[in-house]
C-alpha cells in the first residue's frame, strides 16, 4: 500500500490551503455560506477519527460535468468521500433518500448543500434522475452508488447495481470516474448507528481513469445497452475495491435477489 498523498491537480488554493473555485463555477456548488459550514464540520472530525490512504486524484477532471461511481459500504462514505473530492476541487452533489430533507434543521441543510432528493416506490422516482442530468449539463459532479444501496455481500464486494449512474453517462457525455473506498465499514457498520471512533481508523480511496463507454455511443438508452455499461463501470469499481484489499474479487457480483429465491 503506497503512503498518504493528497490529490495532485491544478486547483486555486485559499491562504488556508483549501480548494477555491472560480466565480463562473459556483452554480454547481452550495452557497458559500453553506459549503463553508458543511467544511467547518466535516473536515476536521474527518482529520481526528479517520487516517487517510488517498491515490488517484489526477484522475478527477477539475471542471465540467462528472460522474462518480463508488461502491457503498456505510453511510459515513459519503461524508468520507466529500472530503476526499472537495479536496480535489470538487463539490459532491450526492443522491439522498428523501425522507432525510423531512427532518427539521437537517433536511434544510441537506437541500442547501445541494444534495437531490430520491424519491423511491413514488411517481416522483424519476425526478431525482431529471434532476441529476440538469446539475451535470450546469457542470456539477455528481456522486453515485449505482449499487442503490450499502452492498448485502457477505465479503463487501461490490453488488448487482442499477443503471441510472450509465443512463445518465450516455445521455450527456460526462466522464464517469471510478472509485474505490475500503475502511468506512470500520467506523460505522452496516446496522449501527454509533460510529466506533477508537481505534482510529484508516480510509483508503482510489480514483480510476474514466471508464471508456465510447462503444456505446448512439446506442439506445434501454434494454442490455444499460446494463452492459453499468457493469463496465462497476467492473472498473470492483478492479481498484480489489487492489485496495489486495484479494480477488467474485467472477460474478452478488445479486440480493438470486440470494432471496436460494
Amino acid at each position: 500500500m503506497s503512503q498518504p498523498s493528497e490529490p495532485t491537480g491544478e486547483v486555486e488554493q485559499s491562504p488556508s490551503g483549501e480548494a477555491r473555485t472560480p466565480a463562473s463555477r459556483r452554480s454547481a456548488r452550495p452557497p458559500r455560506f453553506w459549503e463553508f459550514l458543511a467544511v467547518l464540520i466535516v473536515k476536521p472530525l474527518s482529520l481526528l477519527f479517520v487516517r487517510r490512504r488517498w491515490r488517484g486524484g489526477e484522475n478527477i477532471p477539475r471542471k465540467g460535468g462528472l460522474i462518480i461511481a463508488a461502491n457503498h459500504l456505510s453511510w459515513s462514505d459519503p461524508v468520507l468521500l466529500s472530503h476526499y473530492l472537495y479536496n480535489t476541487g470538487r463539490w459532491p452533489i450526492i443522491l439522498a433518500k428523501s425522507g432525510i430533507f423531512k427532518v427539521p434543521v437537517l433536511g434544510h441543510a441537506v437541500a442547501q448543500l445541494r444534495a437531490i432528493p430520491v424519491h423511491r416506490g413514488s411517481t416522483e422516482a424519476t425526478q431525482s434522475l431529471k434532476t441529476a442530468e440538469e446539475r451535470l449539463r450546469a457542470g456539477g459532479c455528481i456522486l453515485f452508488y449505482p449499487e442503490g444501496t450499502i452492498t448485502r455481500d457477505p465479503d463487501l464486494w461490490p453488488m448487482a447495481s442499477k443503471t441510472g449512474a450509465a443512463r445518465l453517462a450516455l445521455a450527456t457525455g460526462v466522464p464517469v470516474v471510478p472509485i474505490a473506498h475500503w475502511g468506512a465499514q470500520e467506523l460505522l457498520p452496516y446496522g449501527e448507528k454509533k460510529p466506533r471512533l477508537f481505534p482510529r481508523k484508516t480510509f483508503h480511496v482510489v480514483a480510476g481513469p474514466p471508464v471508456d463507454l465510447s462503444k456505446y455511443a448512439g446506442l439506445p438508452l434501454r434494454g442490455s445497452v444499460l446494463r452492459d455499461a453499468t457493469a463496465d463501470i462497476m467492473a472498473a469499481v470492483t478492479d481498484l475495491l480489489a487492489g485496495i484489499r489486495d484479494e480477488k474479487a467474485p467472477e460474478v457480483p452478488y445479486d440480493p435477489k438470486n440470494a432471496a429465491q436460494d
